[in-house]
């Protein structure tokens, strides 16, 4: 099994600006708030015993050698596929038994350093570790001042600042909301400068278009140095097949231009269960398998040794309406099992999240995010996109919801961490001192524990009646409201090079002035 390096502490020209680990310091220096990427220290949930995992990779493999892949509008992935030894017949491969996966098995990295631009805040991909990032993709922004309406720049920025500000959110994520005030052949350039200018956390990359992602590569040079992002992994950046069974020119060139640059990819399959895949848990983990073993065996085709992660984006849906649904047991099943497979294809893990159909940060918003959040964790994955701000089935970034996502993020991060058996957490002394009969509430033990003994919410209302109705009589979706606008007040963006900082814009006017604006 390959690996890749653990990274070295800093690059030529990045400015570290460290944070705090400490829940007590966190709260001393909001400001500087951050906690580490989770190191897991409780047990995997698992769905398939072995029997179950051979079949389901027996299936998959059925998939690719009797039905193949199709890989649109581009020649130079049918080619590599020929080279490698697969039956290629027009835009469809079929694949022999199990050489996508002794490809991705010979040479894919079980885990891969991310660097940001403060070394103090570089994640660990794979094995024990878990990344949040936030919410990725939609469209609409949603506030309880202006409720619901199409997603600007400044949100982006703001959705940006808020991640960078959440201790539990290890990553500036990529797409945090669909800035459409901008033009479509440019925006990319704006949203990648944002997750550089306003968080030093690790981003992801542009995928709409080979360009743009080339784009990407190329801001991160001048961020990282050339030479260091050939050999280090800076971007990460989200591939998805257009399910089922197809991977099309646009996802494929932006796999490629990363790949070549040696930054990590999460080839996902995008999975509505009975409209993208068969309505069973089992044929769909089939399909999905068979998708990613595609994808990813081709980053290794492109280079060997390029990070990549097992993704899957599984939803059921309503056989009445049509619409996706979440937090229902079924896509449950399916990213619990599918963490199963990637351990054994062994590379890293991406799925769930804080996912819900409601449209807005109600109790069915609360109760399909824990729904989805919990068994993310439980799985063991690694790569945790849409962890904040999801609603409304992803079509809407919710402010409220982002920063009531990221409070429980932080109970995740708690336990995730497990059951504290040093001579602190067994107590004895407390135990001793307390004796039969009376209370632990002044003890010696209490008094030095109390600031970090349990998580204390940002969002809950944990007072009396009497005080919750002379303080307004607010709900949690009020109370986030406030929390994310002191957020934003409080920002106070990291330290950039300012010479970075001018290459960087040179890069972005260039680029810009090039091309007429298009929404293409």
């Amino acid at each position: 099994m390959a690996s890749v390096e653990q990274g070295d502490a800093s690059a030529g020209g990045r400015r570290a600006r460290g944070g705090a680990g400490a829940r007590r310091a966190l709260r001393s220096h909001p400001k500087l708030q951050q906690l580490p990427f989770i190191t897991r220290k409780i047990p995997l949930t698992t769905v398939l015993d072995e029997a179950g995992l051979e079949l389901i990779e027996r299936n998959a493999d059925t998939i690719l050698e009797e039905i193949g892949i199709e890989f649109r509008d581009d020649e130079e992935a049918l080619s590599l596929w020929r080279e490698a030894g697969a039956d290629v017949k027009g835009t469809r491969i079929h694949f022999p038994r199990g050489l996508p996966r002794s490809i991705i098995r010979k040479t894919a990295p079980s885990q891969f350093v991310q660097h940001a631009r403060n070394p103090a805040r570089n994640v660990t991909i794979g094995g024990d570790a878990t990344v949040f990032a936030p919410v990725y993709g939609p469209p609409f922004i949603r506030s309880l001042d202006e409720g619901r309406r199409y997603a600007t720049i400044e949100d982006f920025r703001n959705f940006v600042k808020l991640a960078y500000m959440s201790p539990a959110i290890h990553h500036s994520g990529g797409t945090v909301c669909e800035p459409v005030d901008l033009p479509v052949n440019k925006r990319h350039l704006d949203m990648v400068y944002s997750h550089i200018r306003y968080s030093d956390k690790p981003f992801m990359g542009s995928v709409t278009h080979p360009e743009r992602a080339a784009d990407t590569v190329e801001m991160a040079k001048l961020l990282f140095g050339a030479d260091f992002l050939d050999s280090h992994t800076c971007i990460i950046s989200l591939i998805n097949a257009n399910s089922p069974m197809v991977w099309d020119g646009t996802m494929l060139g932006a796999l490629k231009v990363y790949a070549r640059a040696n930054q990590a990819t999460i080839v996902t399959p995008f999975i509505l269960a009975g409209a993208m895949s068969p309505v069973t848990v089992a044929g769909t983990l089939a399909q999905v398998l068979a998708e990613v073993l595609t994808g990813a065996a081709t980053t290794q085709l492109v280079r060997p040794g390029a990070p990549v992660v097992f993704g899957v984006f599984a939803s059921s849906i309503s056989m009445q309406s049509g619409a996706p649904t979440f937090g229902t047991p079924e896509p449950t099943l399916v990213l619990l099992a599918a963490a199963q497979l990637a351990r054994r294809l062994g590379i890293p893990y991406r799925t769930g999240g804080s996912l819900c159909a409601s449209k807005v940060p109600d109790a069915q918003a609360a109760y399909e995010s824990a729904q989805t959040l919990l068994p993310t964790l439980q799985a063991g994955t690694n790569f945790v996109l849409h962890a904040a701000g999801w609603l409304e089935g992803g079509l809407a970034s919710g402010y409220e919801k982002f920063v009531m996502d990221a409070d429980q993020l932080g109970m995740m991060q708690v336990l995730a961490g497990g059951v504290d058996l040093s001579e602190n957490g067994q107590a004895l002394d407390a135990i001793r001192e307390v004796g039969p009969g009376s209370h632990f509430l002044g003890c010696s033990h209490t008094q030095a524990n109390f600031e970090t003994a349990f998580y204390r919410s940002s969002i809950a209302d944990n007072n009396s009646y009497e005080q919750w109705e002379a303080e307004g009589r607010q709900d949690a979706a009020q109370r986030a409201n406030k929390l994310w606008k002191r957020m934003l007040q409080d920002y106070e963006a990291p330290e950039l090079d300012p010479a970075v900082d001018e290459a960087i814009n040179a890069f972005i006017a260039k680029k810009k002035a090039a091309v007429p604006d298009s929404n293409v």
